[in-house]
């Protein structure tokens, strides 16, 4: 059995990558954290942090996803940290404002996953990257609410994610929590 060592970035947190695209991503984040004296603003000239919740239910069979309204695609719940250095508090607080529920708990406190991708170019900024932090979440009370950043929010049972997402980014959800 592979020996699994756990990794740190300040603001961001520690994590074990697993998989050959865990070590990557890993490797990137931390190189742009260390170089990037803005990593956690959101400034439309650079790249930047974003904190991602993937909320569980109760029973851990089901993921809420977000239909994204600028987007239009089902997504995980998340945004940007907007000048804050902690990646885990940006995640929680996101899913709190975008879900409408009163009581989430963090699964594990280390770095689920990390995804980096593209986001193009607007009228407002330029094209640039999102390294984007996932944390694992447990819903525990209150009712969904839609905010205004989607235009609905649904319980996906992680055994039919494809029916709402073909996006990688997404089913890394599922393939994780399957290997366990």
């Amino acid at each position: 059995m592979e020996r699994r060592v756990m990794q740190f970035i300040d603001g961001i947190g520690q994590f074990a990558p697993k998989t050959e695209r865990d070590r990557s991503e890993w490797a990137k984040l931390s190189a742009f954290v260390a170089q990037e004296p803005k990593a956690f603003d959101r400034d439309p000239k650079t790249s930047h942090v974003t904190g991602s919740a993937f909320v569980l239910s109760a029973d851990r069979n089901s993921v809420l996803l977000t239909h994204h309204a600028k987007l239009d695609r089902w997504l995980q719940l998340g945004g940007h940290c907007d000048g804050i250095s902690d990646a885990r508090f940006v995640a929680q607080k996101e899913a709190y404002e975008e879900s409408g529920l009163s009581r989430i708990s963090l699964v594990s406190p280390d770095v689920f996953d990390v995804d980096i991708h593209h986001i193009p170019e607007t009228p407002k900024e330029c094209a640039h990257l999102h390294y984007d932090v996932r944390f694992l979440f447990q819903a525990e009370a209150g009712a969904l609410a839609v905010s205004e950043e989607s235009h609905a929010l649904a319980w996906v049972p992680l055994d039919a994610l494809e029916h709402y997402t073909d996006a990688r980014s997404v089913l890394v959800v599922r393939d994780k929590i399957r290997q366990g």
